[in-house]
């Protein structure tokens, strides 16, 4: 039996005065009258040990706040976006709002059972982080699978820059090849400008140095004075952003209807990028979208401070006769390299005056050609066959 008890209960039977009782099991008369109006209203019961919790408390968060931290945590989740207390304070101060702390949030998720638990994690201080100081310093690449409603596989092909998490690029093939890696890094660089490096895995897409030789990819960098940089095999942290930026798309992706095709799943994909690029904050990034970090920092240039911007690239294959044709202000013209060359998927770089014309998979340098807007055929000058200097270090 508790001492609370004993010492109401000698009072109660006559055994004890309230002052004796007090005295003897350690109370004040005060707290020991406290007791026994205590018994008389809800008799032992009422002697229970009782919540010192003061019955308001004007700190607390308002339940309008509360419940629409609830709110916001379920509609975040529905549409497959991050849901996590800053992102959730995020959109509350954006709705003039005063958003609690992250902890106040988590608490109040953990109460209405919106929280999974989780298996403890590696903690983020173990990690060596690294991040480029401007944009187009180092642009990562990488593939990931997705399926379709039909069950088949499709490859996402995604560039994305490093230091502002910009999606540089992100489209559907079945499967990503070679030459889908090549046409789509042309394409971003015409849009973007050229970055002074690239970090990607070790994927055959991307190089050969596993497997003898050098592959498309390879030979377009140096052209370009870009350094191409690759991980160490089987260490995935070394490309960690766009390996984790492969989660928030699919998490996105998963919350919508399955592509019923690869056209509808790169409208998608479409949908994605300007939601990712322009209306998420990133954490990563001070809340900031990564439209924002990448249009409010002057941008990095290739190896020596020069960018190759004045090239006009084009990725094509030559026809049966080893043609190929290239329109300039509006008119056609016609570039003969061979029929030896037939079918071969060269790269021409155009500046003011020259067209260049380059294998892809030797680097071999096929033609060069004289810029002349009056003629509808442009000559080869290249008498014979070599290989495109590499650009000054």
């Amino acid at each position: 039996m508790s001492r609370t008890r004993v010492a109401v209960l000698k009072v109660v039977s006559q055994q004890l005065s309230v002052t004796q009782s007090a005295a003897e099991y350690g109370f004040s008369r005060r707290h020991l009258h406290r007791l026994l109006a205590r018994y008389r209203e809800a008799g032992l019961d009422g002697l229970e040990p009782r919540s010192r919790r003061p019955a308001s408390n004007p700190k607390a968060t308002p339940l309008r706040v509360r419940e629409r931290i609830i709110e916001v945590r379920r509609e975040l989740v529905a549409d497959g976006s991050d849901a996590g207390p800053q992102t959730i304070g995020w959109h509350l101060e954006r709705e003039g709002l005063r958003a609690p702390s992250p902890s106040t949030i988590s608490r109040i998720l953990s109460a209405a059972g919106l929280v999974t638990p989780e298996p403890r994690k590696r903690p983020r201080s173990s990690y060596t982080r690294f991040q480029a100081a401007q944009p187009n310093e180092t642009w990562q690449s990488d593939v990931t699978h997705w399926r379709l409603a039909d069950g088949s596989d499709v490859e996402i092909l995604n560039w994305l820059d490093d230091h502002s998490r910009y999606l540089l690029g992100c489209t559907a093939s079945c499967p990503v090849s070679g030459d889908d890696v090549v046409a789509r890094f042309l394409e971003v660089i015409e849009q973007y400008g050229p970055p002074a490096s690239t970090l990607t895995d070790n994927g055959s897409v991307y190089t050969s140095r596993f497997t003898g030789g050098r592959n498309a990819f390879e030979y377009l960098l140096p052209l370009l004075a870009i350094h191409q940089k690759n991980g160490s095999p089987g260490h995935p942290q070394t490309q960690g952003k766009i390996e984790r930026f492969h989660q928030t798309l699919k998490r996105w992706l998963a919350a919508r209807p399955p592509a019923q095709s690869i056209l509808i799943l790169q409208q998608q994909l479409d949908q994605f990028r300007e939601h990712y690029n322009e209306r998420r904050p990133h954490r990563a990034l001070a809340r900031k979208t990564p439209g924002q970090a990448y249009r409010t920092t002057p941008k990095a240039l290739p190896a020596g401070g020069r960018s190759p911007g004045h090239y006009r690239l084009r990725y094509d294959r030559l026809d049966t006769k080893g043609r190929m044709t290239l329109r300039r202000a509006g008119r056609m013209h016609h570039l003969g390299i061979g029929t030896a060359h037939a079918r071969k998927r060269v790269l021409a770089l155009a500046d003011d005056h020259t067209i260049t014309v380059l294998e892809l998979h030797t680097g071999e340098l096929l033609s060069t050609h004289d810029i002349n807007p009056e003629n509808a055929y442009w000559r080869n000058t290249q008498r014979q066959p070599g290989r495109w200097p590499s650009p000054p270090a």
